[in-house]
């Protein structure tokens, strides 16, 4: 099998991302797996070959990347890796060829680093992680599994982000902050001391905050992909 074979598992707006930074990487991407219903459609110059119940059948083919994004749940994302997992399929770790990692620094399988981001030295960061565009990550950070560090994120030093958290765009953590498992950070927002618990946190300062009604889109907008709440 060819190290730089790659099949994508998720056809949507992070997916065409992701080809952008697979390919600059050097990655040969043969094709991408999703919903029955795309099956044939193309995204960007790649064809939708399958859905995800056929990742035993690409046996000794390519290395899997999923490329479902991931703002308020994980859930699909980690669902996805398990199946690649148990059919013992290999994950990609890919870096965008612009991305700054340091040699003292270490990646999980799975973990996609975008364009222009930075991670300094000392840094951990876990399996099937999004570190996205410009998301700056200081030296000693770890970083769990499944996290999104969304674009433009600032994570200072000695910083510790749990499981499956996802911060967004904009925001900032100070030094030495800890964020519990299973977090969110809306945009924007200024981290400046360890949250004592797992919630949704936003503002300058973040404070705990309930999540917004899944109906109220503009609500979620805000506070997710533009302006934090203060």
């Amino acid at each position: 099998m060819s190290i730089k074979n790659l099949i994508l598992v998720g056809g949507g707006g992070h997916c065409k991302s992701v080809i952008d930074v697979a390919e600059g990487a050097g990655w040969n991407i043969l094709g991408i797996l999703d919903v029955a219903q795309n099956v044939g459609k193309r995204v960007l110059d790649y064809a939708i070959i399958g859905t995800d119940e056929q990742i035993p059948e690409f046996v000794d083919l390519a290395f899997f990347i999923v490329t479902v994004g991931q703002i308020k749940n994980v859930d699909v994302r980690v669902t996805l890796h398990e199946k690649i997992l148990q059919a013992n399929r290999e994950l990609a770790t890919i870096i965008a060829s612009d991305a700054h990692v340091s040699k003292h620094s270490s990646i999980g399988k799975g973990t996609v680093v975008m364009h222009n981001a930075t991670i300094n030295a000392g840094v951990k960061i876990g399996m099937g992680s999004i570190i996205n565009t410009m998301a700056n990550i200081e030296h000693d950070v770890v970083i769990g599994d499944y996290c999104h560090i969304s674009t433009g994120v600032m994570v200072n030093g000695d910083c510790t982000v749990g499981d499956r958290t996802f911060i967004g765009s904009g925001s900032v953590l100070g030094n030495n902050v800890v964020i519990p498992n299973d977090t969110i950070i809306g945009s924007n927002s200024f981290v400046n001391k360890s949250l004592p618990s797992s919630g949704v946190y936003w503002g300058i300062p973040a404070k705990v905050r309930d999540l917004p009604p899944p109906n109220d889109i503009n609500i979620i907008k805000h506070a997710f992909c533009g302006v934090a709440f203060l």
